[in-house]
């Protein structure tokens, strides 16, 4: 039996019915320099803070709201880590489309705001980068990111 997570994120090429979406997803550090993860109510898995950006706003204000809506934080863009387009990784079926995910991904600093999950969300935890959950549990457009990330690699084109 295939899961959720199984059939939305299993490696495949873009073909003609896929469409390319741009995101925004964050590295939200705390005071302690653990990082934000949620785990995701659409597949069950772990994920960086994030979603698709809206028509009128940047890359930077998409992070931003991301933030807020799902986890209830206000948050500073600090500087960029990446941007991931590989579509053998980034291709992710949803029950009315196909979507190659272009993501932006940033690092981010919290201003302010209370922790709250929302409806997006099963459960928010910070995670310090020595003990995140195994890969397994990570949904697989994360995976790049997290490692460019650990391994302090800023700028990535993947």
């Amino acid at each position: 039996m295939t899961t959720t997570a199984e059939s939305m994120y299993r490696q495949r090429d873009a073909g003609d019915i896929t469409t390319v979406r741009g995101g925004a997803a964050l590295f939200v550090r705390d005071d302690e320099g653990r990082i934000l993860m949620e785990r995701r109510s659409d597949c069950g898995l772990w994920g960086l803070i994030g979603g698709r950006i809206d028509r009128g706003e940047t890359v930077e204000q998409a992070g931003v709201r991301e933030a807020k809506e799902e986890a209830g934080l206000d948050v500073r863009v600090e500087r960029l880590v990446g941007v991931y387009s590989n579509p053998l990784r980034r291709t992710v079926t949803f029950p009315d489309n196909v979507v190659q995910l272009l993501d932006v991904v940033m690092e981010a600093s919290i201003v302010g705001g209370e922790l709250a999950i929302s409806e997006e969300s099963l459960e928010l935890r910070f995670f310090a980068l020595d003990d995140l959950p195994p890969r397994d549990e990570i949904v697989l457009p994360a995976h790049d990111p997290i490692d460019d990330y650990v391994a302090g690699r800023y700028g990535v084109l993947g």
